[in-house]
């Protein structure tokens, strides 16, 4: 079986979260893989995962930014909020002929910062147990609360109102939980004609990018993991131990230490033993590995 680690795989379009982690799990030689996010089955990109021991370090990896690159049609909405959903309204073509680049970019400008965001109806959020896009699948009516999330830098290319399909393309840096089908929902909203995405690229997870991504083509021929260690490195501030503090981390004790935040925590060897944060004027473990 494959040493615990993280795998970053560049997502083909096509084919959903789960198929990967599937791909995953017979090249790792183990069920025990998760990952870190689901990206659609459209939406090609970064998709993290994590093998064995190291699927613990998701939760907390889920807790940072995310990148994109992302093309939004606007004039016509859409059950999905995206092009794989059905058509349910198409603005009328003199709204759109109206549209200019400025409108366009001022409309996007104001999702930079904090929002509150409804995400998409048809998500993988759960409601009462099940999720929401079952639920929509099923014809339930869904509706889901509006959600604090950061948009961190919003950057519009290209604005193309001249073609018979009105479109740009934008680049997003954003917290995780941010939904960039609901961007291009709701900039289409606020400029009177409706919208959608049509293709979405996740260009970054974290310290993770395209650059140490691997598509399952490349991992069929060589299988690369990122050992726990070097991930947890890549991921958290790096705090090395001293031996009688790595004694105590391995049982989960309370150390003297004082972290600028959640931290991974290494014994004098180099060994990855634990996740700490503040507390109680020291250091409390999150999660220990070891």
């Amino acid at each position: 079986m494959t040493a615990p680690g993280l795998v970053v795989v560049d997502k083909p379009g096509g084919i959903t979260s789960h198929g990967v982690v599937s791909r995953i799990r017979r090249l790792a030689g183990t069920r025990k893989v998760g990952h870190a996010g689901t990206l659609d089955p459209m939406a090609t990109g970064v998709l993290v995962l994590g093998v064995d021991r190291a699927t613990r370090l998701l939760g907390h990896l889920m807790l940072t930014e995310k990148r994109y690159d992302a093309t939004i049609r606007l004039g016509v909405t859409t059950t999905t909020d995206d092009a794989e959903g059905e058509v349910v309204a198409t603005a009328d073509a003199s709204r759109v002929a109206e549209l200019t680049a400025d409108a366009v970019r001022e409309a996007l400008a104001a999702f930079v910062g904090p929002i509150d965001q409804v995400p998409t109806a048809v998500s993988a959020i759960k409601v009462d147990g099940k999720r929401a896009y079952q639920r929509v699948r099923d014809g339930e009516e869904v509706e889901l609360k509006p959600r604090r999330v950061t948009v961190h830098d919003l950057v519009v290319h290209d604005v193309r109102l001249g073609a018979e399909v009105p479109e740009l393309t934008v680049s997003v840096r954003c917290s995780s939980g941010t939904y960039i089908r609901a961007i291009a929902r709701d900039a289409g909203e606020r400029l009177g004609v409706g919208g959608h995405l049509t293709s979405l690229r996740r260009t970054a997870v974290g310290p993770f990018d395209l650059g140490t991504s691997r598509t399952l083509e490349q991992l069929d021929d060589e299988f690369a993991i990122i050992p726990i260690a070097e991930a947890a490195r890549a991921t958290f501030p790096g705090v090395d131990l001293d031996e009688a503090e790595a004694v105590d981390v391995r049982v989960g004790r309370r150390i003297e230490r004082e972290l600028g935040g959640l931290s991974a925590v290494f014994a004098p060897d180099g060994e990855f033993l634990a996740l700490y944060e503040p507390r109680d004027q020291g250091a409390r473990p999150v999660a220990v590995f070891v």
